[in-house]
């Protein structure tokens, strides 16, 4: 009896002990993967981390003009797949995450290293959306600048 009062009281503990992932941390993990692939030079697992029809963009300021660019997700995975492992190495910190149900909105400022020295800096603006179970990216915006990086 003893023997059985244990296991169970085991599995109650690990029970407590194991805290279920929160939307926002998962949200969290499916954005670090991203830029996992990026830093691996893997263009198979950033695709994993889209969803289908997503859209990257860039806002580019250029003598006091503001523009969108626009590129194909396809054509940044295989920017990505050329890269040795390193290379693209873009840091960012979680200001904001929020969900509601299946959509995600985060917010993270970054710093970008190419092949080692400080390119860039900016803000990375995501919209994702959870189908079949996973979080996947569905929007990406970012602005580039190479002032007022807080390096």
């Amino acid at each position: 009896m003893r023997k059985y009062i244990s296991i169970a009281a085991c599995f109650f503990l690990i029970a407590l002990s194991a805290k279920a992932q929160s939307p926002e941390d998962s949200v969290k993990a499916t954005i670090n993967k991203l830029f996992a692939a990026m830093k691996n030079g893997d263009s198979k697992a950033l695709l994993e981390c889209f969803a289908d029809g997503a859209i990257l963009q860039t806002i580019v300021e250029k003598d006091g003009n503001v523009s969108i660019q626009t590129e194909a997700i396809k054509d940044f995975a295989d920017f990505v797949g050329t890269q040795k492992q390193g290379d693209a190495d873009e840091r960012i910190t979680f200001d904001m995450v929020k969900t509601d149900g299946a959509l995600a909105i985060a917010w993270t400022p970054y710093q970008f290293y190419y092949k080692g020295a400080f390119s860039h800096c900016g803000v990375d603006s995501y919209q994702l959306v959870r189908t079949n179970g996973a979080w996947k990216l569905q929007y990406i915006i970012d602005t580039r600048r190479k002032a007022n990086c807080g390096q």
